[in-house]
């Protein structure tokens, strides 16, 4: 009931990034296929800091 309030944590900040840039990549696909693979790779250093903090 209270999670309204509640703060995202760093790692639940960086699904969201990594999610959004996923979707972002994925509707440039069709149209700029040089931009969709520049937030592929932004997308690959998000989930590489997520394994990170997964670890610790």
């Amino acid at each position: 009931m209270f999670k309204f309030f509640k703060k995202k944590s760093k790692l639940e900040k960086l699904q969201d990034e990594y999610k959004k840039l996923l979707e972002e990549s994925y509707k440039l696909s069709t149209s700029n296929r040089s931009l969709s693979d520049a937030k592929q790779a932004e997308a690959q250093l998000v989930l590489e800091q997520i394994e990170i903090l997964k670890e610790n």
